[in-house]
């Protein structure tokens, strides 16, 4: 008991299915057993299947491959099996085999200062019928403003990390110092250091906010008048610490844009002292998209 066999797989992965077989010509295969994933070799993560059943069927026999696809892929660079069973008339012993692709990530990472990103819609834009982001975040704190969509008439979201758990705002005042509204309260120990996939989604009067594999709808009039010229990320909008992955607005990579520095896109970075600003002009879709203190 209390073995387990660790493969580094060198980057993070995207794994989709693992096989499993008894050692050649013996009596040790396993029947069952737990994965566990883990980004740095040291914080580690069980993998649960949708219906929160953690283990994992093994073989019958030393022959046979026994494999098991993932119900939803894990992003990982190493991973471990813990043996739960195995044949009572031999010891632990198999084959393994994993299965997936390459994963593609941009990553940016926050201080918690002034570091942050900007992105907001020209004037003349339509107000959209549907607005959804998505993105990953690791948060090294348990706090931080992840999120600001601001809007017409002082209309605004707020997404915030909040002792763990993540909160959905309404702000309705032109004045910060206007109470917002919670609307919704999703997620707990948000802070430990995996990543944890986020999905906004205004559909006219209906807001949803999707962390991980839970769904919570809030339905809001007001938010039906909400129009967004304009997001913020990271410091620029709050002290978050941490990072965050493939943000999406729209089905546009905004940290793709702006790392591959696209001809459409604005690009403004805050100078460090004594130096000057780095700074190019063209649009991206309509939009303006400006990143200060951005460190990839």
């Amino acid at each position: 008991m209390y073995q387990w066999l660790e493969v580094d797989l060198g980057e993070r992965t995207k794994i989709t299915a693992v096989a499993t077989q008894g050692r050649y010509g013996s009596s040790d295969w396993l029947t069952s057993y737990l994965l566990m994933f883990s980004d740095t070799g040291h914080n580690w993560r069980q993998y649960r299947q949708e219906d929160s059943i953690g283990s994992f069927p093994g073989n019958s026999n030393a022959d046979s491959v026994v494999q098991y696809k993932l119900q939803q892929p894990a992003i990982a660079r190493f991973f471990r099996l813990f043996p739960l069973d195995w044949n009572p008339n031999g010891r632990i012993g198999l084959r393994l085999e994993t299965y997936g692709c390459p994963y593609t990530s941009d990553v940016v990472s926050f201080d918690g200062g002034s570091s942050g990103l900007v992105y907001w819609l020209t004037s003349g834009l339509r107000r959209t019928f549907r607005d959804v982001i998505t993105l990953k975040f690791k948060a090294l704190r348990n706090s931080g403003t992840l999120l600001q969509a601001k809007g017409q008439e002082g209309l605004g979201l707020n997404l915030e990390l909040e002792r763990g758990k993540l909160l959905l705002l309404l702000r309705q005042g032109r004045t910060s110092s206007t109470d917002p509204q919670r609307l919704v309260s999703l997620g707990s120990l948000l802070d430990d250091q995996h990543w944890h996939h986020v999905t906004v989604e205004r559909r006219s009067s209906h807001l949803n906010l999707t962390v991980d594999k839970h769904t919570e709808r809030k339905t809001k009039s007001t938010v039906a008048d909400i129009a967004f010229p304009s997001f913020s990320f990271g410091g620029s909008s709050g002290n978050f610490h941490g990072c965050l992955e493939n943000l999406l607005y729209n089905g546009h990579n905004l940290i793709e844009l702006a790392k591959n520095k696209d001809q459409q896109v604005h690009i403004l970075y805050s100078p460090l002292p004594n130096s000057s600003p780095l700074k190019l002009t063209i649009t991206v879709f309509h939009t303006d998209l400006f990143i200060y203190s951005f460190m990839f």
